[in-house]
């Protein structure tokens, strides 16, 4: 008997590792660098939490606290959509994303709303915030004490936009609360979060987040992206009358953030019937917060490794750091969970080929500078909007060969640009050839603009408009004037 104890041990310790390694492998991965979220949007009880309540750098899915707050001060008259905001130098210096008005520019609150919720416009953002708050820090207090009242404690805000800033800070938990708050407190006003696109001018611009027109009942909210907290989603979707609340904090990509958030809403979903079996995590206000400093993914996100600039707008796939079998996590692992959690049913639909397919096909809403128009009074806003969109073109690859210039035309009217012409005869040749381009393509593209500005080589203030404008007004004086608007 005594010599049996040692192999009975080591058979009961083997099995137990057996059974540690495969709960291991069933078990959702909680990667440090990865925070997960989901909610029921009525009551708030929470179907999944994943480091909700670990402190993260939000990035643009702040703009969901400063539509609520210029859309509370809408609904309590202070404004409304009608207002016109002026782009102040500040908006127009801001970082891209961005619609890259010059100063002087004026718009209605409804279409700066719609161009920073579905383009996520930074000028944009901070046109409603002076408007609304009178200065970015003004807008930010309010920002601040709004993030209060609503029970965000692990939330803070320095600015309207989520640009890098030690101090804007926040959770997966508060991301939920604020989700919850704007769908109650201003359900008159959701269509600005589910906005598929937007058309301005002869630019259409789908919105970032990849669940609308995809993911079957999708209806908000808003991504994220900066290189210190990588790839961030708050979504919405509502299936049969029950709406939920998906946020994923950190993914590896804009299209795994989409498949993630799409995952954590089937699962929300397909587990109605045997809810009686999973332990209660309480709502979502509940959620102990975590002391503790947001996680720096600069390396991770932004490192060498990457291919190309990460950006808010990216369409790498899940396995952009590797192979398929990379991405794990994101799809062929989470689906073995689902299998297992959701009820014992595998999963509806594989999220990565959905959020690969193109969009169900919708009519772009129409933005436009100015104030509100309708009627033919619209058609010739947006015609003027397209027309001014001709002269920004070489701001892209363009603005380089229009730099040049820059430098060799302001002595182009003494007696210098002869000796010029007739020493380079390329470089005129050039120049010329820049303007006859300048002139020719006036389908002008204000993405392009905001490339040189993330470089900060040409002008980190966004004047993309004043840029170009120096070698047509110098070299062609009969082309178009550089309107930009």
């Amino acid at each position: 008997m005594h010599a049996l104890r040692p192999l009975l041990r080591k058979s009961l310790f083997n099995l137990f590792a057996a059974a540690f390694a495969c709960a291991a492998l069933l078990a959702p991965r909680a990667a440090s660098a990865e925070a997960l979220l989901l909610i029921e949007a009525d009551s708030g009880k929470v179907l999944q939490a994943d480091n909700a309540t670990i402190p993260w750098y939000p990035a643009s899915v702040t703009k969901i606290m400063t539509a609520y707050v210029t859309l509370k001060a809408v609904k309590d008259g202070r404004l409304t959509l009608d207002t016109l905001l002026t782009v102040s130098p500040t908006a127009a210096s801001q970082s891209p994303s961005k619609m890259g008005f010059r100063p002087g520019t004026q718009l209605t609150v409804d279409n700066a709303l719609k161009m920073m919720m579905v383009k996520s416009a930074n000028d944009m953002a901070v046109v409603l915030a002076e408007g609304v708050g009178g200065s970015i820090d003004g807008f930010s207090a309010m920002m601040n004490d709004t993030a209060q009242r609503l029970g965000m404690t692990q939330t803070s805000y320095v600015n309207p936009n989520g640009l890098p800033a030690d101090g804007q800070i926040t959770s997966a938990r508060d991301l939920g609360i604020l989700a919850r708050s704007f769908l109650r407190d201003l359900p008159e006003y959701e269509y600005f979060v589910h906005i598929p696109a937007i058309r301005f001018g002869k630019r259409t611009t789908g919105n970032f987040n990849k669940l609308i027109g995809r993911y079957p009942g999708a209806d908000g909210f808003k991504t994220g992206f900066i290189c210190a907290s990588g790839y961030n989603l708050v979504a919405s979707a509502t299936r049969n009358g029950r709406r939920l609340i998906a946020v994923v904090l950190g993914a590896n990509s804009g299209t795994a953030r989409a498949v993630k958030a799409a995952q954590l809403l089937e699962r929300g979903f397909s587990q109605d019937g045997l809810t009686w079996l999973r332990p209660s995590l309480g709502t979502v206000d509940k959620l102990v917060p975590v002391d503790a400093s947001p996680p720096n993914l600069r390396d991770e996100m932004c490192g060498g490794h990457r291919k190309r600039p990460a950006s808010d707008d990216d369409d790498a796939l899940i396995a952009a750091n590797g192979g398929t079998s990379g991405s794990a996590s994101a799809t062929g692992g989470e689906a073995q969970v689902t299998f297992f959690t959701a009820g014992l049913q595998p999963p509806l639909m594989k999220a990565s080929e959905l959020m690969a397919s193109a969009p169900a096909a919708t009519e772009p809403v129409l933005v436009y500078t100015g104030p509100t128009r309708t009627g033919t009074a619209l058609i010739a806003a947006v015609a003027a909007d397209a027309d001014q969109q001709a002269t920004p073109k070489p701001r892209g690859k363009k603005s380089r060969v229009a730099k040049k210039p820059d430098a060799t035309d302001k002595p182009a009217d003494k007696p210098k640009d002869t000796k010029t012409a007739a020493a380079k005869p390329a470089d005129a040749k050039k120049d010329a050839k820049s303007d006859g381009k300048t002139a020719a393509k006036p389908a002008g593209i204000k993405h392009a603009a905001a490339k040189p500005d993330a470089a900060a080589k040409p002008a980190a203030s966004g004047d993309q408009a004043v840029k170009p404008a120096k070698p047509k007004a110098a070299t062609k004086p009969p082309a178009k004037p550089a309107n930009n608007s």
